[in-house]
């Protein structure tokens, strides 16, 4: 009888990648993969290191997981464990094992399974990016779609942030390796790769001196198949503007842009170490939506960096306000070791500041949902192919997302139709705007 397993996923989609290769590795050792933890003999989570709040939630998650399977063998895994691993505490896990080999995984579990103490891995990446590996049996997403990431790591030095730090410098996969797996994506019946990395415009710079993200995305645009590419987080100050050209002569590269310009004060951009400034930003998006009047694009923006005065946050909203993104994602600064930032505030003041920036936050958020609202409204009327996701049980009803709709972080769109089947395509007629989703009906039962 085969061992089962069960795994937690926290964070974002690069995490998601190495679950979907470390389900694979753990299938290939004979284990069985297992929706619920309670039935499994070995539990792997996958954790998120980037801020505090994802560190409380792998800590919140690794105590509610031992509680309801106390005779299962944990695994405390991802970006937290690389981290810390020497430093963490957590007698509840039995093994603790990073992120920058994954293929070691089997053996770490073979020698996890004869020790009665915890045993603890932080592997370094292979020294032949080719040796990586990215195989994948199981995709998390819903049918239909899937994420393909170029790179590891990460070359940028923004001061908040600690990918540098976790996943090491940028590290791109080779272009054949990439190729290969979106063919086999496409063959596998995916309709949308939705493309990732740290930063995309970054891709290939580390082992030619410059960008080859356009040249990789015209090979993948040439693999026969009927499939989507999206581009999920360019950053700004490395933006390749030949992309904008380059997605209004190929169909198969969505015109959705996530853009992570995460502040528009010039004082707070320079101490994050961003070069732009929020004219370039909003040329950038002006030059974008003039050359693809029906461009989708999303950001991330950032309150509570050390420094951040009340102009600073009133140049962000009034900067929100003229940009009128499709849709924003916000958070609080967090005070990472070992990034450049830690030392501008102190842990006392921070605290302060974050009840303030919790405030601030709030008003951006309240901006942005009328903006994403007004701008949803340019949809009703008009005809869109949509990727079903699920099928909505006992109803004429399913979730669905069309173009301007990547997975997991934006709205979606409600379709009524009948015979609907997760990981087809079909033609909806826009209806209405529900909050941030869509209504829709599929095409033929449209009125208008």
């Amino acid at each position: 009888m085969s061992k089962k397993f069960y795994m937690e996923s926290l964070g974002c989609s690069k995490n998601q990648v190495d679950a979907e290769v470390i389900i694979n590795l753990l299938k290939e050792k004979g284990y069985e993969i297992s929706s619920d933890p309670v039935d499994s003999d070995l539990i792997f989570i996958n954790t998120c290191g980037f801020i505090q709040s994802a560190k409380e939630e792998a800590i919140e998650t690794l105590f509610n997981l031992r509680e309801v399977a106390p005779n299962a063998k944990i695994i405390f895994g991802g970006c937290l464990a690389q981290r810390y691993s020497e430093i963490l505490e957590l007698p509840e896990a039995d093994g603790i094992f990073g992120n920058r080999d994954l293929k070691q995984i089997g053996d770490f579990v073979e020698k996890m399974e004869k020790e009665e103490e915890q045993i603890v891995y932080s592997p370094e990446y292979p020294e032949d990016p080719s040796d990586d590996y990215y195989s994948r049996s199981t995709i998390l997403n819903f049918p239909g779609a899937a994420y393909l990431k170029l790179s590891e790591g990460c070359n940028h030095r923004c001061a908040f942030c600690a990918i540098p730090i976790i996943r090491g410098p940028l590290r791109s996969r080779s272009k054949n390796q990439i190729l290969d797996e979106a063919k086999s994506l496409v063959k596998n019946g995916i309709k949308e790769i939705n493309i990732i990395a740290q930063d995309l415009a970054a891709f290939g710079t580390d082992t030619t001196g410059k960008s080859q993200l356009l040249p990789l995305l015209e090979e993948i645009c040439e693999i026969e198949g009927d499939f989507k590419i999206r581009l999920l987080y360019i950053h700004p100050d490395a933006f390749p503007k030949e992309l904008i050209k380059f997605v209004q002569t190929h169909d198969k590269v969505l015109p959705y842009f996530d853009i992570p310009f995460q502040h528009a004060a010039t004082p707070i951009l320079r101490k994050m170490g961003r070069t732009g400034t929020s004219e370039s930003y909003y040329n950038l998006i002006k030059e974008i939506r003039e050359s693809l009047p029906y461009a989708v694009i999303r950001t991330t923006l950032m309150l509570g960096f050390p420094g951040e005065t009340k102009e600073d946050v009133k140049t962000l909203l009034e900067f929100t306000k003229k940009c009128k993104f499709d849709w924003m994602g916000s958070f609080i600064y967090s005070r990472e070791e070992d990034t450049r930032a830690f030392d501008m505030i102190s842990e006392e003041d921070h605290k302060k500041v974050i009840s303030r920036a919790k405030k601030d936050q709030k008003k951006l958020e309240k901006i942005q949902e009328k903006i994403t609202s007004s701008n949803l409204q340019k949809f009703v009327g008009n005809v869109y192919e949509a990727l079903i996701e699920e099928k909505i049980e006992g109803e004429d009803l399913a979730i669905g997302r069309i173009y301007s709709q990547a997975p997991e972080v934006d709205g979606a769109t409600v379709i009524m139709g009948r015979n609907l089947k997760p990981g087809s395509i079909v033609k909806v007629g826009i209806r209405k705007v529900n909050g941030v989703d869509l209504d829709a009906v599929v095409l033929g039962e449209f009125n208008g």
